[in-house]
C-alpha cells in the first residue's frame, strides 16, 4: 500500500498563517523521511481556517527542503485560472525538480462563487470550458498542439523533456470519465462525498485511454484519517471534526476549535445523523484499528494508495496521526 499526504495547511486555534504555512514545511519533511509517496497542496480561496491559496508557490518550497518525495496540486482548480498560466507554472516546477511534480486538477471553485469570479473574470462556470480548459492544457504541457492552432502559436514555457504526472480530482463520476478520456490518473475524494466512489473508479477503468504519460489507468482515494495512540485521543480528535464538518454544512467555514469547544455539546438528533453520515468520510482509532479500516476502504476501491488529509487542534498530533500510520502500515 502506498500512502501520499494531502495538506489543507489548517490554521490552528491560537496560530496564524505564518505558522500554519511553517507547519507544512514541517509535515513534509517528516512524510519525505517516512516513506510516503507523494504530498499534495489543496487551493482553497476566502476563508480565515485555511492557509493554502497558490499550491504552486507552496510546491516550490516543498520540494526545495525534501529529498525524494513527490510534490503536486490536490488540487489545482482550473477554472480558477488561465490554463496557459498553469501549464507554464508547473512545467518550471518540473524543470526544477523533474520526476517529482505532479499537477492534480480540480473543477470546483476552491471556494464561493463571487471569489472564483474575481479570480478568474472569464469564468462563466460552463462545464465545457473545463473541457477546453483540459485540452489547451494537455497541448501546452506535451506540445503536441495541432498545425496553425492557439497552442501552436503561444507555447508554454519553459521547454522541457518532462511532464508532470497528471491527475484529475473528483468527487463524483463526471470528472472521472473525463480522467478516462483524456488519459489522466484519477484520485477520488472519498472525505468530500464518501457514496459511489467505487463505481465511478470502476468506470475509469473501463472507460480509460491511453495517453503520451500514462499508458494504463492508475487510481487513488482521499480519507481524512485521526490515528492516535489511544482510542480516547483519537475520538477527541475525531469529535472535532463532526463539528467542523457539521458546521460546514451550516455555512460555518471560519472554524478555528479545539476539543474543549466541542466536548460539552449537546446535538439534536438530526445533528447525530448528520455527524453518523459525516463518519463515513473519515477513520478514526489506534494504528491496528485504523490500518485495518483503511484496508477495507483500499480494497472496495481496487486502490494500491490512500491520500491522507489530517487537521487537528495540535500541530503534534498531526505528526504523530501520519507518523504512527506509516508504522502499522510498514513503509518507513
Amino acid at each position: 500500500m502506498k500512502l501520499s499526504v494531502l495538506d489543507q495547511s489548517p490554521i490552528r486555534k491560537g496560530s496564524n498563517a505564518t505558522e500554519a504555512l511553517h507547519e507544512s514545511v514541517e509535515l513534509a519533511k517528516l512524510a519525505d523521511k517516512l516513506g510516503y509517496t507523494r504530498y499534495w497542496l489543496s487551493e482553497h480561496h476566502n476563508t480565515k481556517s485555511l492557509a493554502g491559496a497558490s499550491p504552486e508557490i507552496l510546491i516550490a518550497r516543498l520540494a526545495g527542503v525534501t529529498e525524494r518525495i513527490r510534490l503536486g496540486s490536490g488540487g489545482v482548480m482550473l477554472p480558477n485560472h488561465s490554463a496557459l498560466k498553469v501549464a507554464e507554472n508547473f512545467r518550471l516546477l518540473e524543470a526544477m525538480y523533474p520526476g517529482r511534480i505532479d499537477l492534480g486538477i480540480g473543477r470546483a471553485p476552491g471556494g464561493d462563487r463571487v471569489t472564483a469570479h474575481l479570480l478568474n473574470p472569464s469564468n462563466t462556470f460552463d462545464p465545457k470550458e473545463f473541457v477546453q480548459q483540459l485540452v489547451d492544457l494537455q497541448a501546452w504541457l506535451t506540445d503536441t498542439a495541432a498545425p496553425g492552432s492557439m497552442q501552436e502559436k503561444v507555447r508554454a514555457i519553459p521547454s522541457i523533456p518532462t511532464t508532470p504526472d497528471l491527475w484529475i480530482l473528483t468527487s463524483s463520476g463526471e470528472s472521472g470519465l473525463l480522467a478516462a478520456h483524456f488519459g489522466m490518473a484519477l484520485s477520488f475524494a472519498h472525505f468530500i462525498y464518501p457514496v459511489g466512489g467505487p463505481q465511478a473508479v470502476s468506470n475509469y477503468r473501463k472507460q480509460f485511454k491511453p495517453s503520451a504519460w500514462l499508458s494504463a489507468p492508475q487510481a487513488s482515494v482521499g480519507i481524512f484519517v485521526f490515528c492516535a495512540d489511544t482510542e480516547e485521543k483519537a475520538a477527541q480528535l475525531q469529535a472535532v471534526m463532526d463539528y467542523r464538518l457539521l458546521s460546514f454544512e451550516k455555512g460555518r467555514y471560519d472554524l478555528n476549535i479545539d476539543y474543549a469547544d466541542v466536548k460539552d455539546i449537546t446535538y439534536t438528533p438530526e445533528e447525530q445523523q448528520r455527524i453518523q453520515a459525516n463518519r463515513g468520510r473519515m477513520v478514526a482509532g489506534t494504528p491496528t484499528q485504523v490500518k485495518a479500516q483503511l484496508e477495507q476502504l483500499a480494497a472496495a476501491y481496487d486502490v494500491d494508495e490512500l491520500v491522507i488529509a489530517t487537521i487537528t487542534p495540535d500541530h503534534a498530533d498531526r505528526l504523530r496521526s501520519y507518523e504512527l500510520l506509516a508504522q502499522s502500515f510498514g513503509i518507513r
